[in-house]
Parts: structure tokens; C-alpha cells; sequence
């Protein structure tokens, strides 16, 4: 399996690539690596991103901007792959710009970059079957997203066809950080254990290492997003540094023994 979670929770690390740039977005991936995080997802910048909050939108739009592309984030993992063969590489995005490549290309040339898996945010997997079929050809991994509102029939059928791990929704509604974790995620992980042993990771929220350590205790990986997107808009000039300190902080939270987390 390309994804390892030896950590618990393991930190799956987002970044919006080409925000504010793609030299930049290779150091924060770079240093987050260093720090400790276990998976990176490389997200696609979008013109028009239904499921994402005021701070990834913004940071789509800076990266629009730039010109940057699905094959701009495609070179960027190769090149990410050259300097760390543990990480693991999901390329996270909506359709149309993987349908605009050709999809039997995109699987071809993610697979060549080093890519691990695909998440693909508005693709309902009941429609995913030649998504799945071009896939597994190219040995990607499959991940899709289970929400709280998910029915039992619809999360079997994820299970079903999910390879890698499974990214539970943590609540309904857009990305962003958050004050509290809801006690949604809790029981959807729960209902979904039920249908697979594949790692389940829990995202939309997470931004303290207190929420990090909370999900821990149920779920083999933790994403965060937008808190990591924020900090890179906040501290411009030191991106990757201020990055590298926050992804240590939530890594030190893994590390630590399983009753010193609970307390």
C-alpha cells in the first residue's frame, strides 16, 4: 500500500498548488515533509471550488493567477517525488480539469509523476467507473470522500471501491478551520469501519494540535487543509518555515505516547 500511517493520527498535509506560487508551494511540500507529514495532497487549482471555503478559494484564485495547471501540478510531484520516495502523493481535484486532459492521460502521466492517488472531489462514485477502471491500470489509488449524511448502502459502496484509505468528512458544509470538532466524525468513522480495514482519515476542521490529537483516537490520519493554506497567506516571504513549525507541532502530537495524549 503507498500510504503509510505508522503515526497516529498520521498528518495528511494540503496545499493549494501555485499559492503564491509554484517555487513556493515546492518549499512549504519540501519542509512539511521534513517536519513529519505523512501524505501530501496536491490540490488543483479551480475556477469555480464548490466545496471550499473563503481561504482555499482565495488560494485557487492566487493561483489561477499564476497560469498554473493540473500538468503544472503533475511536474511539481515529479519533482517532489525526487527528493522523498516515503511520502505519500495524492492529487487532489475536481473533474473537469482531469476530463479536459483526458482521463486515460491524467492516470498515465500521475502514475509517471509519482502520484500515489486520486481524490476526486465532485465525482460521485456511482459514476466512477471508468475513473476506476483507467486507475487501476496505472496502480492509482482510489480515495473517496464519506460524509456524515452518507446513507449505509452509499458508504458500503465506497468501501467498495475506495483503495489506499477512505477521507471521512468530518462535517457537512465547506472547508475551513474550526474551534470545535463535532462529534460527527466520530460516528462516521465508526459506521464505516463497519464496510472496510482500510485506514480511514477524518479532514474539514482541523487546524489546533488538540483537534489533531482528538482525531487520533479514532482515526489512522488527520488532513489538514486550510489552516496550512492560511498560515501560507499570513506569512508571506516565510512560508515554508512558518509551515514546517505547524506541521512539527501537530507531528509532536503523534509522537507522544497514547496515554499522554488522552490526558
Amino acid at each position: 500500500m503507498p500510504f503509510h500511517f505508522e503515526n497516529k493520527p498520521s498528518l495528511i498535509a494540503y496545499v493549494t498548488c501555485g499559492d503564491p506560487d509554484l517555487a513556493t508551494t515546492r518549499e512549504v511540500i519540501l519542509a512539511a515533509i521534513d517536519a513529519g507529514a505523512s501524505v501530501i495532497e496536491l490540490g488543483v487549482p479551480f475556477s469555480d471550488p464548490l466545496a471550499d471555503g473563503p481561504v482555499i478559494q482565495r488560494a485557487s484564485e492566487r493561483a489561477l493567477k499564476q497560469g498554473v495547471s493540473l500538468q503544472h501540478v503533475l511536474t511539481l510531484a515529479s519533482e517532489i517525488r525526487e527528493h522523498s520516495q516515503s511520502v505519500g502523493l495524492v492529487i487532489f481535484s475536481y473533474l473537469n480539469p482531469i476530463l479536459r486532459m483526458g482521463l486515460a492521460k491524467f492516470c498515465q502521466v500521475a502514475r509517471l509523476a509519482g502520484i500515489d492517488g486520486t481524490l476526486i472531489t465532485d465525482l460521485p462514485v456511482e459514476e466512477s467507473a471508468e475513473y476506476l477502471r483507467e486507475a487501476r491500470k496505472n496502480d492509482l489509488a482510489t480515495i473517496f470522500l464519506a460524509a456524515p449524511t452518507s446513507t449505509d448502502q452509499r458508504l458500503k459502496l465506497i468501501a467498495q471501491v475506495s483503495t489506499g484509505f477512505i477521507y471521512a468528512i468530518s462535517r457537512t458544509g465547506v472547508t475551513g478551520a474550526r474551534q470545535q470538532m463535532t462529534g460527527d466524525a466520530k460516528t462516521l468513522v465508526k459506521r464505516i469501519r463497519r464496510f472496510t480495514k482500510l485506514p480511514i482519515a477524518v479532514g474539514f476542521g482541523i487546524s489546533t494540535p488538540a483537534q489533531f490529537a482528538a482525531v487520533g483516537k479514532f482515526a489512522e490520519g488527520a488532513v489538514v487543509g486550510s489552516a496550512i493554506v492560511h498560515a501560507i497567506e499570513q506569512n508571506p516571504g516565510r512560508e515554508a518555515a512558518t509551515v514546517a513549525e505547524f506541521v512539527r507541532q501537530l507531528s509532536a502530537v503523534s509522537r507522544q505516547p497514547s496515554a499522554a495524549r488522552a490526558r
